[in-house]
């Protein structure tokens, strides 16, 4: 290479002091010391001087190659770097001579200062656009680390705070569950005790009665009090009465006198209202089963509603039940008379998810945020709540179940959730009414229902009309219209000089801050809730509760005529009915002895004085419940609903009607959440309890009328009307004496075709010689496929096929011979209860389950059945029994007497004490009506209501071997030994019909599903049809009053 062939002298001559100082100034270069250097040649001292820089030169060299070739030129112009060769040849030599060479070279001089300056120009200018970029870059790149530090650091706080919080979260549900969990322990205790309670006065009830193990004969019932019961028949009426444990005569309770009545009567509930969003508790939110370690479901604040009374609690809902703890340290609750708790049932409650049976949105307080369950055991229950959110979470927390299926709609948790109108329309009653398929007070009773009223709030207490004008007559002939009430108008506008008064009251009116009205409380409150009931308990505690006195005698409900000259008269007074007065005869009765004072005219106020052409309370109930379903008031009935629930309750069509109450009597007047102030919300709820709540509006139009009973009356003297029933009653079960079972069926135009039928069987050959066999001994299901048959030695009863003959199952539990049978009514799937009474002395009350056919609602344990409830009381063999479902009552005789009157869950209730001709029990029959008729021996008839008071009795001469009451309970049925099928009108004993004599005695009766053929067994072992027809005996004497 070039630098190769240079020589070395002129290296040595030409190398300046200056120039050789340069090079000390290299990094890495070290003078040897002259003393060493002496003894070293050039070569060494330059390799050993040189050793460390050499390579850092060499490594230059190469990096900057490209322009080193070009600019580094020789004294001739030659190359003094030749890229890939030169270079290369450099970078692998290890020798500081050829280095050293190259740089003290002349052309190396030469080359550096001719293209120094130049060189080092444009390195500059690279190192500064290079030094610029470079510092852009690394500002970038700063500015970029700094923002994803911040974002990191950020995020790690962001991070910290959600791990904080969901540890105080965590640790916040953690104590909620176990505050839970204590409540739910706490609750359970308390119902525990409750129940202790019930049990331990059940069980002192059943020993001590007058037919329990302890009680004497000799015992007086002067001193027992009753009370309504909350059990409810399949038309909503509460028309049972259990003892009162907590009963008294009230004596040390004073009257009113005329100067308190300027005062406002109290309102029990002003104070037990929500506190909205000052509630620190607030709502817990709704959590998923799934997350949840412990069983609750959905937990929040509610309010119990109960007449007179608002209890605040904790509802609380698992997978299968619900609780309501009431917090009894709340000072409202603490305030509460003790005596009107002892009344109020689900304080310490529990209701299992298989027991509910509808669900219903209602109002409190004119707010949408109530709901109430219907439970299984005919009661029902009404929950407030904070607002519509937490019904909505609620309703989706219970069973779908809907509203029942008594109206026609679907069972979803949408119905629920519906509003009145929504239910009103979807729902087929108003076509079933008009057809004329259910009656008007049913139809009434399910307007009213989705309306919103109901019994656990006084002020929003069912509605029904006033609808006879005369109780001053001997006689009420209800085929004159002048007797009934013009339904067409509020009861304020009756009278046509009332109806002047509101009129000009409502033109006239001058106050800016309320709307005009004509009437200042409205038709339903409690306080005429109350004045209606006060003699019957509960109702007399809740009127003393919110009075502290009984009304001044001539304030106090006396009289019916009395009554309804005040609603005519008295301008202060626009009160509709109850649906009490056309089903509870007891509300006219002071049965506990109440001293409710003397009247100016010095008349004592004790019963209420009924109409004259009324003998009795149950004649007063019975004939205002027949005006109710006259025509009279069918024709006219859509024009009062129009008044209470449909298009003139409000609006240009209510004024015209003189039909408009307080502004705060409507839905939707108020919305008490927007009122922050606690005393003027304390004071607007006050209001609307003493003006009362109107019932949802149901409908915007007029209400359809009913269709004419003309054109859907049935030609019934027309003879084909039997081969009609017949073809409907499909067939007949025929037991015989020797427990042979026959099957017959029906042609078009014949009777049964032979003596024999189509299915003869023999049943058993097990009997007891001893048992005397009758009607009360067989049993057959609602949907004809099996007979449950009694009388066996082994004190047993069996269920057999009618269909193969064959036994399905036997059932034991008796101590002795099971002498008696009875079924109740059947509902849908066939389910119904079945009571056996033995020589043992008790009933045992049984669950048929229609679904597997058995004794018992466990098909896995069909062989040992346990039954519902052990009924005791009587101290003979138990001969005969019936058994109202509807009712949940159990009448049954014992060989000797008395009958008594159980309840399903097995409390003894009372005795049904009949003249002392009737000692002999041998037949008993009841009906959801309430009418229990019991056959004594010797021909003795009583009618017992279902409360035990003797209604009727009347005495024949034929031995009656088989009765039976009509699906309604009006008529009585009766077949004996002289075989002649008498008809009787069941309240009175007026005999309706006599039909001709069979050549046998009738030992067994039964009618048809559409109570229009009466089947009746002979002695003879025939069988006899009998056209039969309740309603036109019953259209010919309804009106002889």
């Amino acid at each position: 290479i070039a630098f190769c062939e240079v020589d070395q002298c002129p290296l040595r001559t030409r190398l300046t002091p200056p120039e050789l100082k340069s090079f000390s100034s290299l990094t890495g270069f070290q003078t040897a010391p002259r003393d060493a250097g002496q003894f070293l040649s050039i070569t060494t001292k330059l390799e050993r001087a040189l050793e460390k820089v050499a390579p850092l030169l060499r490594e230059i060299f190469v990096d900057f190659a490209p322009f080193l070739s070009r600019t580094l030129l020789g004294s001739h112009g030659q190359e003094l770097l030749i890229e890939g060769t030169g270079l290369v040849c450099m970078k692998s030599s290890t020798s500081v001579v050829e280095l050293v060479m190259l740089l003290c070279s002349q052309e190396w001089q030469n080359s550096i200062q001719k293209n120094a300056g130049l060189a080092f120009i444009e390195l500059i200018n690279e190192g500064r656009l290079l030094c610029h970029a470079m510092k852009d870059h690394i500002v970038r790149v700063a500015n970029e680390a700094e923002f994803i530090l911040n974002r990191q650091r950020a995020e790690d706080v962001h991070k910290h705070a959600e791990f904080e919080s969901n540890c105080a979260q965590y640790a916040a549900d953690r104590r909620e569950e176990e505050k839970m969990c204590d409540h739910l322990i706490s609750a359970a205790k308390h119902r525990d005790h409750v129940t202790a309670n019930q049990l331990k006065q059940k069980i002192l009830n059943i020993l001590t009665n007058k037919h329990g193990a302890w009680g004497t004969m000799s015992q007086s019932q002067l001193h027992d009090f009753w009370r309504l019961d909350y059990w409810e028949d399949d038309l909503r009426r509460r028309r049972r009465f259990v003892r009162n444990a907590f009963g008294s005569t009230h004596s040390d309770v004073a009257l009113k006198s005329l100067e308190e009545y300027g005062h406002n009567d109290c309102n029990p509930e002003t104070e037990l209202m929500l506190e909205g969003d000052d509630d620190a508790v607030s709502l817990l939110q709704e959590k998923e089963i799934d997350n949840l370690a412990g069983p609750v479901v959905l937990s929040t604040p509610a309010q119990l509603v109960a007449p007179v009374i608002v209890a605040r609690g904790t509802l609380s809902i698992t997978t299968t039940e619900i609780y309501f703890e009431v917090d009894e340290d709340d000072p409202t609750f603490k305030k509460i008379d003790s005596k009107v708790l002892a009344y109020t049932e689900g304080l310490h409650g529990k209701w299992m998810f298989s027991e509910i049976r509808a669900v219903f949105s209602r109002r409190y307080l004119l707010q949408n945020t109530g709901l109430e369950v219907f439970m299984a055991n005919r009661t029902s229950v009404m929950f407030n709540f904070l607002d519509q959110g937490t019904v909505k979470k609620v309703v989706y927390s219970l069973p779908r179940v809907g509203v029942g299926t008594s109206y026609g709609l679907p069972q979803a948790r949408r119905i629920s959730l519906a509003t009145p109108r929504q239910l009103f329309k979807s729902s087929n009653m108003t076509q079933r009414w008009q057809r004329r398929e259910i009656s008007n007070f049913e139809y009434l009773m399910f307007l009213n229902t989705i309306a919103g009223r109901t019994y656990n709030d006084l002020n929003q207490y069912p509605v029904f009309p006033w609808v006879l004008t005369n109780y001053e007559s001997e006689d009420l002939d209800l085929t004159l219209p002048g007797n009934f009430r013009d339904l067409s108008k509020p009861i304020g506008a009756l009278n046509p000089k009332r109806a002047v008064f509101y009129a000009e009251h409502y033109e006239t009116w001058e106050d800016d801050g309320t709307p005009p009205h004509h009437y200042a409380s409205l038709y339903s409150t409690a306080a005429s809730t109350l004045f209606w009931l006060v003699r019957i308990e509960p109702f007399t505690t809740f009127f003393l509760n919110c009075n502290n006195k009984f009304d001044h005698p001539d304030r106090t409900f006396s009289g019916i005529a009395r009554s309804w000259r005040s609603c005519q008269r008295d301008t202060s007074d626009v009160r509709e009915l109850i649906p009490e007065f056309y089903y509870l005869p007891e509300m006219f009765v002071n049965s506990s002895g109440y001293d409710l004072g003397v009247r100016e005219d010095r008349t004592a106020v004790c019963d209420v004085e009924l109409p004259v052409w009324a003998k009795k309370p149950e004649d007063f109930v019975r004939i205002n419940r027949m005006a109710l379903e006259s025509e009279f008031v069918s024709c006219q009935l859509h024009q009062w609903i129009d008044l209470i629930f449909g298009y003139k309750q409000r609006g240009p069509e209510a004024i015209r009607a003189l039909n408009v109450f307080h502004y705060l009597s409507y839905e939707g007047s108020v919305n008490l959440d927007t009122i922050t102030d606690p005393q003027l919300r304390e004071s607007m709820e006050a209001q609307i309890q003493s003006f009362g709540q109107a019932p949802s509006q149901l409908l915007i139009e007029p209400h359809p009328p009913r269709s004419s009973a003309m054109h859907l009356r049935i030609f019934i003297f027309v003879w084909t009307v039997l081969f009609k029933s017949l073809m409907k009653l499909g067939c007949i079960f025929q037991t015989q004496t020797g427990y042979f079972s026959n099957i017959h069926t029906w042609s078009v135009f014949s009777f049964p075709a032979n003596n024999s039928g189509i299915s003869k069987r023999q049943i058993t050959d097990l009997v007891d010689q001893s048992i005397q066999i009758n009607t009360h001994c067989f049993v057959v299901t609602a949907d004809n496929r099996y007979i449950l048959a009694c009388g066996f030695w082994d004190k047993s009863f069996r269920v057999y096929s009618t269909e193969t003959g064959k036994l399905t199952q036997i059932v034991f539990g008796h101590w002795d011979v099971v002498t008696c049978l009875a079924r109740s009514e059947s509902y849908i799937g066939g389910d119904c209860y079945i009571v056996s009474g033995s020589r043992d002395a008790t009933l045992l009350l049984w669950y048929w389950s229609g679904r597997h056919h058995i004794i018992g609602d466990n098909p896995n344990n069909s062989d040992y059945p346990a039954p519902r409830a052990v009924l005791t009381g009587h101290d003979h063999e138990v001969v005969c029994v019936s058994v109202c479902a509807e009712l949940g009552l159990v009448i049954s005789g014992a060989k000797e007497g008395p009958c008594l009157v159980h309840t399903i869950t097995g409390d003894l209730l009372r005795a049904l004490e009949g003249p002392e001709n009737c000692v002999w029990p041998r037949l008993i029959s009841v009906s959801s009506e309430g009418h229990c008729i019991i056959y004594y021996e010797r021909g003795h008839f009583c009618n017992f209501s279902i409360n035990g008071k003797l209604l009727a009795q009347m005495e024949i001469n034929d031995s009656t071997r088989a009765i039976l009451l009509s699906s309604d309970g009006q008529n009585l049925v009766t077949g004996g030994d002289n075989g002649v099928v008498e008809v009787w009108q069941a309240c009175d004993f007026k005999q309706l019909y006599i039909y001709p004599g069979c050549d046998a005695g009738i030992r067994a009766m039964d009618l048809s599903h559409d109570q229009r053929t009466l089947i009746t067994g002979m002695a003879s072992g025939s069988i006899v049809a009998f056209n039969i027809d309740f309603n036109r005996w019953h259209y010919e004497h309804q009106n002889r009053y």
